[in-house]
């Protein structure tokens, strides 16, 4: 089992930054991949960022790309920097983990372990 905690979400107005992070615990032995993902209300849960597990590679939503930034450091912590955020951006923030999976990065069949979410909401 792995763990996961978000933390950073909250009120923030149009063109601010945040910060999110993600802190996981437990057998992460064989993980492979990290992920952020959000759902906005009335909507399904999309695909946002990810990050190899060795923190090598990164991929984005055409949505997020260049405003965005996925990171981990060397210990258990996952990041996302979020620039120039719009009100579109506002949704619950939700970080996973999964093992390799031949499922796209963007699916969320790729991703065993999510976290609980956190709100973020960009005022305009």
């Amino acid at each position: 089992q792995v763990q996961l905690v978000e933390s950073g979400g909250r009120l923030v107005q149009a063109g601010g930054s945040l910060r999110l992070s993600c802190t996981f615990s437990g057998r992460t032995f064989n993980m492979f991949r990290m992920g952020w993902f959000r759902r906005a209300p009335g909507k399904e849960r999309e695909f946002v960022a990810h990050i190899s597990w060795s923190g090598v590679g990164t991929y984005y939503a055409d949505s997020v790309k260049g405003r965005f930034t996925i990171s981990r450091d060397n210990a258990n912590t996952m990041y996302l920097q979020m620039n120039s955020l719009k009100p579109e951006d506002s949704a619950v923030y939700y970080c996973a983990v999964g093992t390799f999976s031949p499922q796209a990065m963007e699916n969320i069949r790729s991703y065993d372990y999510w976290g609980q979410g956190t709100q973020v909401t960009v005022s305009s």
